[in-house]
């Protein structure tokens, strides 16, 4: 096949093949988080972590995020692999979003990296993207995976999937 009749090739990824404990890369994808209109998160140097049963979760570093938009919040919780995480409203002139974003500032020494990034629930976003290709929440409220055309489940967080 030459240049000229090469076509792309998408690479499909099942979560179920992703591993427990979680792995951290590195992506060079055009990641954005948009809300209230703004493009609030814009970056090409952020991270995803891959788990069994989840999509992937996309960590942005703070840099790149807009620090005007975002506020600590109450709350925490624990990861037993990252450890103690913190949330973060999102605001845009009179919009809120609760508990929208979550950090880890003292991740373990597995995660530490994450120690300057923020991750987003897409569900309390407008929108969020990855390469320009707008993804969908993972299932329920509790985690924030994003989904992609290329990421295959059944994911952990609908109905009936506690106990996975």
């Amino acid at each position: 096949m030459d240049e000229t009749t090469a076509a792309t090739v998408t690479k499909t990824e099942s979560v179920w093949d992703y591993p427990r404990p979680p792995r951290i890369e590195p992506v060079q994808a055009h990641l954005q988080v948009v809300f209230a209109g703004v493009v609030i998160a814009d970056s090409i140097r952020g991270y995803r972590v891959l788990e069994t049963s989840h999509p992937p979760t996309y960590y942005l570093p703070a840099e790149d995020v807009i620090a005007a938009h975002i506020r600590p919040t109450h709350g925490q919780s624990l990861c037993e692999f990252k450890g103690l995480a913190f949330y973060w409203n999102v605001k845009v002139g009179d919009r809120i979003a609760e508990h929208a974003a979550w950090s880890y500032p003292e991740p373990s020494r597995a995660f530490r990296t994450l120690a300057h990034y923020l991750a987003f629930y897409p569900g309390r976003m407008d929108a969020c993207f990855v390469d320009g290709e707008q993804v969908e929440a993972q299932p329920g409220d509790y985690y924030g995976g994003w989904i992609t055309a290329d990421i295959r489940g059944p994911f952990k967080g609908g109905p009936d999937t506690a106990a996975w």
